[in-house]
């Protein structure tokens, strides 16, 4: 009995030893894991979105070169060869996919019906056939929808109201992106209210969207409405060069748009989605699957106006719209 007692300290003490050396095992291999996130980005105007990503991530404490990979794939907005990127980025085994626009989610769509995606800068999911409904996406998609064709037909509506005169917007569409479709539809219906004639011109290259610029006269249109797709985006400093020239607006769906040289926008800023798809991420790091996770609207809305250029065109901003901007760039 006597022996049994002295046994009992030495026995409790051995247990701890070995349960503290379990837990340090444990939290080596916690702080040892390695994540691996891939990124498919058209690069170049959409730089923001990944920087709002990146930043978010590490304040979530995943941070690279310590316990996170990113595996960057910027086509700098060529789409010729997406499909093979994606395949690339999926082969590549991530633990989450992230994406921006809707033809790079269904080129991510394409290439994995296992690895986690998370798209942004989408306008219109559940048409694009990504997702089944915005509750659940039955699938391994979720993420970030603008609703293009809602938001298409209120940046009309403050064209119109910041310069009530027009009756001719140029409206380029890149053909071959489903959101930018969307977005034309809503904007269309808008128009025929608002009597306003949108000149259609369809889009697949850069080479045409300089031609389209290029073939319309000065004085022809009275404004020109960047209807958003990925093609478009990247190439926004061809639009905003051609609005200075001809000295007429140019509304965009995009903040930093403006501070390059637009005249309006109203939309998502691409860094707070880049914020807000961090935080999808990091769910679904920590075992959320993407099905469980409804698709989200962005967190803001923005209305931003360049007053540098709105002088330079001659365009003066109404009161009603100064009081309601969320930015004014100088």
């Amino acid at each position: 009995m006597r022996q049994y007692r002295l046994l009992r300290p030495w026995c409790r003490m051995a247990f701890l030893a070995v349960l503290t050396l379990c837990i340090g095992v444990s939290l080596t291999n916690a702080q040892a894991r390695q994540y691996r996130v891939a990124v498919l980005t058209p690069g170049l105007s959409y730089s923001p979105l990944l920087e709002g990503l990146q930043d978010e991530l590490v304040r979530l404490g995943y941070v690279p070169g310590k316990n996170l990979t990113l595996l960057v794939e910027d086509t700098h907005g060529v789409v010729s060869d997406l499909s093979q990127r994606a395949a690339r980025l999926a082969a590549a085994n991530p633990d989450v996919f992230v994406t921006m626009t809707t033809s790079y989610a269904a080129a991510a769509k394409q290439a994995t019906d296992r690895i986690p995606i998370v798209f942004t800068w989408v306008g219109d999911p559940l048409r694009s056939s990504l997702i089944a409904s915005y509750a659940s996406s039955q699938n391994n998609l979720t993420g970030i929808s603008n609703y293009g064709s809602a938001h298409s037909s209120k940046r009309l509506e403050l064209l119109q109201e910041i310069a009530p005169g027009i009756k001719r917007v140029l409206a380029v569409v890149a053909a071959q992106e489903r959101s930018a479709q969307v977005a034309f539809q809503g904007l269309a219906e808008t128009a025929q209210k608002l009597q306003i004639q949108l000149l259609r011109h369809d889009v697949t290259t850069l080479k045409d969207i300089e031609s389209v610029l290029q073939e319309t006269p000065l004085g022809s249109v009275d404004a020109i409405y960047h209807v958003p797709s990925g093609l478009t985006a990247t190439h926004i400093a061809l639009f905003i060069r051609k609005a200075k020239q001809d000295k007429i607006p140019l509304i965009v769906n995009e903040d930093s748009m403006v501070e390059k040289g637009a005249t309006i926008s109203y939309g998502a800023n691409f860094h707070l989605v880049g914020v807000q798809a961090a935080k999808f991420v990091a769910k679904i790091l920590k075992g959320s699957h993407p099905a469980e996770m409804p698709t989200q609207t962005p967190d803001k809305m923005m209305l931003a106006i360049n007053m540098t250029t709105a002088k330079a065109i001659g365009l003066g901003i109404p009161l009603s719209i100064l009081e309601r901007a969320d930015r004014l760039v100088e």
